[in-house]
């Protein structure tokens, strides 16, 4: 299929760095087949921004360039909020969303990504999703909204940076912290007022006061904001022990790849879920010795009250989201054994 006279080949080592078999692959610098844009929750630079553009050069290099994909980082055309409508609508091909900025338009997404209390345990994540039905419900659930649900990946726990110390779970009342979807409806159970922020936005609202606090995906998220600058403290109890993300991609330019270009493409998602685990393991403890290292304080171990009061901020919120839509309630159901 490639051995049109006049083509030049540059190969490509994939994913050595993961311990993923190396792979050589011939890429033609003719035009690309299908031109796909991929809109990310990160900016240029940043830690997790190179793991998408890891993805998008995976795409090229196992498809032996027959799809180019150029990478779009946060705020460069699409904004955070705007990642689920604009691969819906085609502006963009394919896209990685945060589900908490989306609550209103995808209910699932935010059972998807894991409500606050969830487990920490990968094997368990991952027997949820491909053993017990997750994955089936969620493809259902996107697939409804023109949507192509890829294998989903996981990032390290959520944790709360404040700009006061929290001495007591008392001090949440009142505070304004950036925590979208069911993080938001865990701490107004606390007493805070959750804000809807883009993360490129959380620096300076924090420094211009517009917010007290704000959650990161992650601490690399934390760190890669430099949110410590503006704020200080760390809440040490984490909102949720794991979150569980997808790729997705517009039905309609699915359906225009053969069948050999579709399963590279969910071969590329997988070995990026890979990078993703492995990367997050390595990077948060050398993010947190970053934030102490400039100065980040931890909020002192909370009381046994306190704990039980952010048990119990939670437990609602499992039935208020199964009420939300028949998936979100597949997806509780599934999950508590109904």
């Amino acid at each position: 299929m490639f051995g049109l006279k006049g083509k030049k080949l540059l190969k490509t080592l994939l994913a050595a760095s993961l311990g993923v078999s190396a792979l050589t692959a011939s890429v033609a610098t003719y035009a690309a087949d299908y031109n796909w844009r991929f809109a990310n929750l990160y900016g240029r630079g940043t830690a997790f921004g190179e793991v998408y553009e890891d993805l998008a050069k995976n795409i090229e290099t196992m498809s032996d360039g027959r799809i180019s994909v150029q990478v779009l980082y946060s705020g460069e055309g699409v904004g955070t909020t705007g990642i689920l409508n604009a691969v819906k609508s085609g502006l963009i091909t394919m896209g990685a969303p945060f589900q908490s900025m989306h609550a209103g338009e995808l209910p699932a997404g935010v059972v998807e990504i894991g409500l606050p209390g969830g487990t920490d345990d990968v094997g368990e994540l991952s027997t949820l999703f491909q053993e017990r039905g997750w994955a089936d419900v969620l493809k259902k659930a996107y697939g409804d909204q023109g949507l192509v649900w890829l294998d989903p990946y996981i990032q390290p726990p959520v944790y709360i940076i404040t700009k006061e110390e929290i001495k007591s779970i008392d001090d949440f009342k009142g505070m304004k912290i950036r925590a979208p979807g069911a993080y938001g409806k865990f701490l107004r159970n606390l007493g805070a007022s959750p804000v809807s922020l883009a993360w490129s936005e959380i620096y300076t609202s924090l420094a211009t006061g517009i917010i007290d606090g704000s959650i990161g995906s992650n601490m690399i998220d934390h760190r890669d904001g430099n949110h410590v600058e503006v704020a200080k403290y760390m809440y040490p109890l984490p909102l949720a022990g794991a979150q569980v993300l997808p790729i997705i991609v517009n039905n309609k330019a699915w359906n225009k790849l053969p069948k050999d270009l579709q399963a590279i493409v969910k071969a590329a998602t997988t070995v990026h879920a890979q990078e993703q685990m492995t990367k997050s393991i390595l990077w948060e403890s050398q993010a947190v010795a970053d934030m102490e290292a400039k100065g980040l304080k931890w909020s002192p171990a909370p009381s046994k009250a306190d704990k039980l009061a952010w048990q119990q901020a939670g437990k609602s919120l499992a039935a208020e989201y199964a009420a939300e839509d028949k998936y979100s309630k597949q997806l509780i159901d599934i999950l508590e054994n109904k």
